[in-house]
């Protein structure tokens, strides 16, 4: 994403923003610990904790509740950075308030329910603590951006947005698809606005972790939220996502900041001769998708005429076959030939289904 730092009320530097801590507050004195250990790596700007825990199962463990609350406020005192919490429902933001929660986030399980956002933002009218977000469930961009919308009609002024993935049956190596065309989308949207990357709940493993926190960086994402804890092998809720702080200090300190150089002479020029051969190549691209398409609407004439049906599967089963075969073995991820050759399928079946109205 080739864009200049986007100014918000969240990210103060070229640095993003890093909110970290555990996923579930399960003691004052693991949420205490794991918090100085945090705040010792000198790398994070604030700390978060799961006070309510929606589940998927009942009778798993669900959070300490609003006995939780005291004891971020404490962590928040002895380490002087400010601290956010979710909240699920009006009744959470209320008690939030109550404890000087500095920032409250909204997670993908309510942001999928525009009455629950609603209820949460009439909770907060009149007051102006900031909101972050995350984006539903399911990929929504409207939903995701109409939650947004709720907050900001009601009088708050700093919103922002939480990137954590996507539900997907067929996914088989992330917890949450990623779909980052999407948050993209939204950055750009609604570009003053802040975008954080939720790499704990995009991964749902620690080796993950570092790659899709430096894919958020060289994106242009303000921040990162990671769920870290003091002991995550043995943690009461997302062991195996979670990270101590010792590592995410190690982390942090390995990811890239390629910093906006963009103002340079030298790089501008650079660029701008790499970015007209891009513009060349799209160009070419077109060019050859208008042909195929002319091609296509030649073949649909051919099967309106001689009464053969539209799709033929094997016909489709060796295009897709042969292409993703040749562009593997080139470097191009098979998500990314199927996304395409879906794409150009779909608009050769409409072309040939307008020969076969007119």
């Amino acid at each position: 994403m080739e864009t200049q730092h986007r100014k918000n009320w969240l990210r103060k530097t070229e640095i993003p923003v890093v909110i970290a801590g555990p996923c579930s507050v399960e003691t004052e004195e693991q949420l205490m610990e794991t918090c100085k250990g945090i705040a010792a790596t000198g790398k994070v700007d604030m700390l978060r904790g799961g006070i309510w825990k929606p589940r998927t199962s009942a009778g798993n463990f669900e959070g300490v509740g609003v006995a939780g609350l005291p004891w971020m406020k404490k962590v928040k005192e002895e380490t002087g950075l400010p601290i956010t919490v979710e909240a699920a429902k009006a009744g959470h933001a209320e008690m939030c308030l109550a404890f000087d929660v500095d920032v409250i986030w909204i997670g993908a399980r309510t942001s999928v329910n525009p009455f629950s956002v609603q209820e949460i933002a009439e909770a907060l009218r009149g007051t102006n603590v900031p909101v972050l977000v995350k984006n539903p469930i399911n990929p929504d961009f409207k939903l995701w951006m109409g939650a947004v919308e709720r907050f900001e009609r009601v009088g708050i002024e700093n919103v922002g947005a939480i990137h954590r993935g996507f539900s997907n049956t067929g996914e088989k190596v992330y917890r949450n698809r990623p779909q980052w065309q999407i948050a993209l989308d939204f950055m750009k949207a609604r570009p003053e606005l802040p975008m954080i990357c939720d790499p704990s709940h995009i991964c749902g493993r620690r080796d993950l972790l570092q790659p899709i926190s430096q894919k958020a960086v060289d994106l242009s994402y303000d921040g990162l939220m990671i769920e870290t804890h003091r002991d995550p092998d043995n943690a009461w809720t997302d062991a195996k996502q979670q990270i101590t702080p010792k590592r995410l200090g190690e982390m942090i300190t390995e990811l890239k900041l390629r910093l906006a150089k963009e103002a340079d002479p030298d790089i501008q020029n650079s660029l701008s001769f790499l970015r007209q051969e891009i513009n060349e190549i799209d160009t070419d691209l077109l060019n050859l998708l208008v042909s195929r398409m002319g091609v296509a609407r030649k073949i649909g004439e051919y099967k309106k005429k001689n009464d053969i049906a539209i799709y033929q599967a094997k016909r489709w089963e060796e295009i897709t076959s042969a292409a993703k075969e040749k562009g593997s073995s080139e470097g191009l991820s098979v998500e990314f030939i199927d996304k395409f050759l879906r794409a150009i399928h779909d608009e050769s079946i409409n072309q040939q289904e307008q020969v076969m109205k007119s």
